[in-house]
């Protein structure tokens, strides 16, 4: 805190000088916040602006010893009592988890995997300490994919969504700008502490776009950042620890700007494994060519156009076409609003324990994962991962507001963590990765969600094929006897199920009896 300078003779603070806070005191204050300031006033006498005027000028300061603020820390809003009933009614819906990952960047089509991700990065699991030993319970997020994918996007909607986030570009951060500086202060020549990105970041979210551009030596200052969530500083005399307890989300590019499927993860991305490792999520976005999803997002981008027009809802305008649904049926997204404040009260008012988890199905993943990262070369599992999971099973039970993480939670988490292990290797082995672990795959995900993927998965490659052959028909065969063999290798024992669900209905597909085949009309399905 530093006062305007000016000639004022010792003694008290004038009553009508007016006080100016500056960033290097309380950086982490924010505008419209009340502040408690205990400082002493001092004055000094300011050489520079002596020779300017001609007559003794002295500079006046508060030194201050302590701040506090009187606003929460930790809220972004002041939920009232009816905000905290119509929360408790959100998380009475048993899809609220579905809800929420549909209302981050809903103006964005697809990418379902990564917009579940990152809400469970909002929410996140529980800080542990063991002593001196501290876990984090924040989760880490790594989006690496090709251009126009809209990683970007994700990383500015989270920045509006979180209580409180920090943006920042790996080409335009340095070291110091991301954890901390020392500087030598012009009024009083003392060397002065200032946070970067990480500090600012405190009990919220850094997202650090185009990760890839940073330097080397840049990106091994944040190691410890990310996993004991601590700066240690050593510099001019000056030896602290400031704190960074935030979740990281970060997006890069692939070498070459294209991510290449017959390529490992490690030769995809300028990455090394001490900072990969820290990630507790690692999402493959890639630009895939399918005719179908392709002339979805066309339809969408093109309504999204339409009615975002500044004369959309003039009177006598024609109504803008509706937006197609971006979210499964039946799955309504939140407002954005409505989803800030259920985030600001799951994070204030739900502490999740861990005593009732599956604990024996948790060690039988990491075991199986443990195995298979020996030989494959994919992400490497340690340790971290095996937190990874009960840090995301915590953020999921977070979601449903409950106080103890259920068999569902840990499913999911699974789910997530077997989809980011999977998406790392080479297109060739992740077929045979999913059927190995396709029991808990199942298991996470539902048999009829995990089929329905499976049944898109065969419709993109028989549009693939007959684009090929350069066939006439709009609509998109399947085999049923394809499908029946791809469930038996996910362990699945019938597909009976799928086929008369709604959501098998409302994806397009359309069951043929008579010849043995599942039919998508891709005009119907767009």
């Amino acid at each position: 805190m530093q006062e305007a300078p000016g000639s004022v003779p010792p003694g008290r603070l004038p009553r009508s000088k007016e006080v100016i806070l500056t960033h290097d005191l309380i950086d982490a204050a924010r505008p419209g916040e009340l502040v408690d300031v205990t400082a002493i006033y001092t004055h000094a006498p300011d050489a520079g602006l002596n020779a300017r005027h001609g007559f003794p000028v002295f500079a006046t300061a508060l030194e201050a010893n302590h701040v506090a603020r009187r606003s929460d820390a930790e809220a972004a809003f002041r939920l009232t009592d009816d905000d905290r009933a119509e929360m408790r009614a959100l998380a009475a819906d048993p899809r609220i988890a579905d809800r929420v990952a549909a209302s981050i960047a809903p103006s964005i089509y697809g990418h379902t995997n990564v917009k579940f991700g990152l809400a469970l990065a909002l929410f996140g699991g529980q800080e542990k300490h063991r002593g001196a030993h501290r876990l984090r319970g924040d989760i880490n997020v790594l989006l690496l994919g090709d251009p126009g994918t809209a990683k970007s996007q994700f990383l500015k909607t989270i920045e509006k969504v979180a209580q409180r986030a920090v943006f920042a570009t790996g080409k335009g951060a340095s070291a110091v700008g991301l954890t901390a500086a020392v500087q030598k202060d012009p009024l009083t020549r003392e060397w002065t502490l200032e946070g970067g990105a990480l500090v600012l970041a405190d009990r919220g979210v850094c997202l650090i776009d185009e990760f890839d551009k940073m330097n080397d030596a840049d990106r091994v200052s944040i190691h410890e950042a990310m996993e004991q969530q601590s700066i240690s500083i050593s510099k001019a005399g000056i030896v602290t620890q400031l704190q960074a307890r935030c979740s990281v989300i970060a997006a890069a590019n692939p070498v070459g700007g294209r991510y290449d499927s017959s390529r490992t993860f490690a030769e995809n991305v300028e990455l090394t494994e001490p900072i990969l490792s820290r990630f507790d999520i690692l999402f493959v976005v890639k630009d895939t060519v399918d005719p179908v999803a392709d002339g979805r997002l066309a339809k969408f981008v093109v309504a999204s156009h339409m009615g975002a027009h500044p004369d959309a809802g003039a009177p006598g305008a024609d109504a803008p076409p509706p937006l197609p649904p971006t979210a499964a049926p039946g799955v309504v997204p939140l407002p954005q609003d409505t989803l800030r404040k259920y985030v600001a009260y799951a994070k204030q008012a739900v502490k999740p324990k861990l005593a009732d988890a599956d604990v024996d199905k948790v060690a039988a993943v990491y075991g199986r994962l443990r195995a298979e990262s020996a030989v494959a070369s994919g992400m490497p599992i340690a340790v971290r991962h095996l937190e990874s999971i009960i840090r995301m099973a915590e953020a999921h039970a977070s979601m449903h507001l409950r106080d103890y993480v259920a068999d569902a939670d840990v499913d999911a988490a699974i789910r997530v963590m077997l989809g980011s292990f999977v998406a790392t290797q080479k297109l060739a082995a992740q077929k045979a990765m999913r059927a190995k672990f396709g029991r808990y795959l199942a298991a996470a995900s539902g048999d009829g969600e995990l089929m329905l993927a499976a049944l898109q998965a065969l419709a993109r490659e028989a549009a693939r094929f007959a684009a090929l052959v350069g066939a006439d028909d709009d609509r998109v065969s399947v085999p049923l006897r394809a499908l029946e063999e791809r469930a038996r290798e996910y362990g699945v024992q019938s597909v009976a199920p799928l086929l008369a669900s709604p959501e098998f209905a409302a994806a397009g597909f359309s069951l043929d009896e008579a010849a043995g085949v599942i039919r998508l009309d891709a005009e119907a399905a767009a």
